[in-house]
């Protein structure tokens, strides 16, 4: 640990943040804004500058109206690649990857997509996003902005609400979206992780697992203009200690597709 790194943990009066596991479940504080940051960044990515896989799956749903059930259009697979770098005045920057495909409920790839709204056949897109220095979000104890948006929206100090239970701790996130995207759009997120693993300070990179929930508007390839609604994400997945722990048949298209996005680009 070296540069910014060294000042967050010497911030967190000496040490990485601690939580303890008594009999009873509840909500817990981790003592300082610097504690909470470095409890973030290890849960989210690492507290190294390493590149760090997610690897996971889910369903979408699509939400019409207040008196409709979502009804499930296809399922989703892919993979989320962080890096958080430390930045001279001791703030991070977070940057990273994400290649997803669409599966059909029998488990195929989804290329051409029988849409039931429209009754068109779409040829089904996949959500491919990321950027490099200077284009990913700043991270400190004043919150989570996109680094260029940095100087024209006010510090928030960085809130993560944490709870443990039954020997794990986890911490709920609500990603920060760059202003002027279309709405609707939010994510709810808990990252769980074993109370020894995240009381271990020898870990700067904790093996976290996570769910979430995504509010989406309709993508550009389903070609819904002018149908109300929009989608609803649900996500689970691990983090992995390396690209090799990617499902054979996903890295094998990711590869062939996005070899770019393989790793994470640097200064």
């Amino acid at each position: 640990m070296a540069g910014a790194g060294g000042l967050l943990i010497a911030g967190a009066e000496g040490s990485l943040p601690e939580v303890s596991s008594g009999p009873m479940p509840g909500t817990v504080k981790l003592g300082s804004p610097e504690a909470n940051l470095a409890g973030f960044i290890r849960m989210m990515a690492s507290l190294a500058e390493d590149d760090v896989p997610w690897w996971y799956n889910g369903t979408v749903y699509a939400v019409l109206g207040e008196k409709q059930n979502p009804q499930a259009l296809f399922t989703f697979e892919g993979m989320e690649l962080y890096l958080v770098t430390h930045l001279d005045d001791g703030t991070f920057e977070l940057t990273g990857n994400t290649v997803t495909f669409f599966r059909d409920f029998e488990g195929k790839w989804l290329h051409d997509y029988a849409n039931p709204f429209t009754g068109e056949t779409n040829r089904a897109g996949v959500a491919v996003q990321g950027g490099g220095p200077g284009r990913g979000f700043n991270v400190s104890v004043d919150g989570v902005r996109p680094t260029k948006l940095r100087d024209k929206i006010p510090a928030e100090p960085l809130k993560r609400w944490w709870s443990v239970a039954a020997n794990h701790v986890w911490m709920n996130n609500d990603t920060v979206y760059p202003p002027g995207l279309p709405p609707p759009r939010a994510q709810g997120q808990s990252m769980f992780v074993g109370v020894e693993q995240f009381n271990n300070s020898d870990l700067l990179r904790l093996p976290s697992v996570f769910s979430s929930t995504v509010t989406m508007p309709w993508p550009d390839w389903m070609e819904m203009d002018g149908h109300e609604g929009h989608l609803l994400w649900h996500a689970a997945g691990a983090k992995l200690n390396s690209l090799d722990e990617l499902p054979r048949e996903y890295r094998k298209r990711a590869e062939a597709e996005y070899p770019e996005r393989m790793i994470v680009a640097r200064k």
